[in-house]
């Protein structure tokens, strides 16, 4: 598995400069700084979705790509069709592998993530979120650092089926690093979350 990150698109100077339109200032001139970037992520702001990232998978399988055509943004996927493979479509498995390109604004990979790296998302499927995760943040560190599971950004497991991850980040949090996430603002969550999951902990 490997997301190959073919395209981004807009930029942060786009993103601030909508930004002022807004409050009827001139354009900026440059790049805004890190801690615009920050805030406005966690914001959610609609000027964000200036960026996107347009990614491919090869050869992922069908039943995951499915999963992935869920989400309310761009995706191409191989066709099965038989006129067009020659293969019985009722001859293919779940498994065969398909191509698969995304194109996603930040907002959307945001919206996307939460349910992608929980984990009541297949296995499978969240490895590819944590390999897109990984490529984005290679891109640009700000975007990925607010690519997080649902708990960490309710800062709680929403979820009718508990998996327990959250109070295993909770603990650790605690006696490894001397921290009670829920009095943490949420920019400090956020990285104390991104150094977990660094250490491959989730």
């Amino acid at each position: 598995m490997k997301t190959e990150i073919l395209k981004q698109k807009g930029d942060w100077e786009e993103v601030v400069n909508d930004c002022r339109v807004t409050v009827g200032k001139e354009d900026l001139g440059h790049e805004p700084s890190t801690d615009f970037k920050t805030s406005i992520l966690i914001a959610e702001h609609s000027p964000i979705r200036d960026i996107s990232f347009k990614w491919r998978w090869s050869g992922i399988k069908s039943w995951i790509a499915t999963h992935w055509v869920r989400h309310k943004w761009e995706c191409f996927v191989k066709s099965q069709r038989s006129d067009r493979t020659g293969v019985r479509r009722d001859s293919l498995p779940q498994d065969a592998p398909v191509d698969f390109v995304g194109e996603a604004n930040v907002q959307h990979l945001i919206d996307t993530m939460r349910k992608r790296l929980c984990y009541q998302a297949a296995k499978e499927t969240r490895e590819y979120a944590a390999d897109l995760k990984n490529a984005v943040t290679r891109k640009d560190y700000t975007v990925g650092l607010v690519l997080v599971p649902n708990c960490v950004y309710r800062c709680g497991c929403p979820e009718m089926k508990k998996c327990g991850a959250w109070e295993k980040f909770l603990r650790w949090a605690v006696e490894e690093r001397g921290e009670d996430i829920p009095y943490l603002p949420i920019e400090d969550r956020y990285v104390l979350w991104n150094d977990y999951y660094r250490e491959g902990k989730w």
